[in-house]
């Protein structure tokens, strides 16, 4: 049997809460060493660089003032992620424009930023899917473009690098973190909703991360088995 991969040095965006900070926590519960890129501090005191993923010139030095703090990253996890919810029509366009940018750019950009990295250590990327990035809903068309992108990214990315750093699409059904905070009622889940524990969803990363190198999990659905959205 194929001995599982150490962690090392693990980028997560989006790091301070929710997913993020499962990830964080998850990582340091297998013994690797996270890293936070996010807009506000984690409370885990996780080592961390404060950067919007929005704004790639921002990643760019962001990822840089950690490769000189921590050390340069074996893998990243884009687990940054915003929505603004509602018709095309009356979702001012700032705010429409801003989901593609955290979602899709931001994903594309710490990428782009660690690569020179990961190819050295012939690292991972682990990206973060959506089920409304493979079915899309109505009210969602900023939310369902930018993950749809986020799919389209991630497998054009495994095709080009394959062979060099790793790829996984990661993709959770809903959550229970305070992705949903803020929404009108009609956009939050119904109280008996069955969403995930976003330590499962970490945990099951953090299985993706230890594989041994060459041995790949492209794509991984992350769950509950009643989940409505999937398949």
């Amino acid at each position: 049997m194929t001995d599982m991969r150490d962690l090392g040095i693990v980028y997560v965006t989006g790091g301070a809460s929710g997913l993020g900070a499962a990830v964080v926590e998850a990582v340091a519960a297998a013994g690797g060493k996270p890293a936070v890129l996010d807009r506000v501090v984690p409370e885990s005191g996780a080592p961390h660089a404060i950067t919007d993923v929005s704004d790639t010139a921002a990643v760019a030095s962001s990822v840089e003032e950690l490769v000189r703090t921590v050390g340069p990253p074996d893998a990243v996890v884009t687990a940054a992620g915003t929505d603004s919810c509602g018709p095309l029509a009356t979702v001012p366009a700032e705010d429409w424009e801003r989901v593609i940018r955290v979602n899709l750019i931001g994903t594309a950009a710490v990428v782009r930023a660690c690569l020179p990295h990961l190819e050295r250590s012939r690292g991972a990327v682990v990206t973060i899917g959506s089920t409304l990035g493979l079915r899309a809903a109505g009210d969602a068309t900023a939310y369902c473009a930018s993950k749809f992108g986020v799919v389209g990214f991630s497998r054009a990315l495994a095709t080009e690098l394959a062979g060099r750093v790793g790829v996984t699409m990661v993709t959770p059904g809903g959550m229970r973190t305070h992705f949903f905070d803020g929404r009108d009622e009609q956009y939050k889940p119904p109280p008996d909703a069955k969403l995930s524990d976003p330590g499962d969803v970490a945990r099951a990363i953090v299985m993706v991360l230890q594989q041994p190198e060459g041995f790949e999990l492209r794509e991984v659905v992350a769950a509950p088995s009643t989940e409505p959205s999937w398949p």
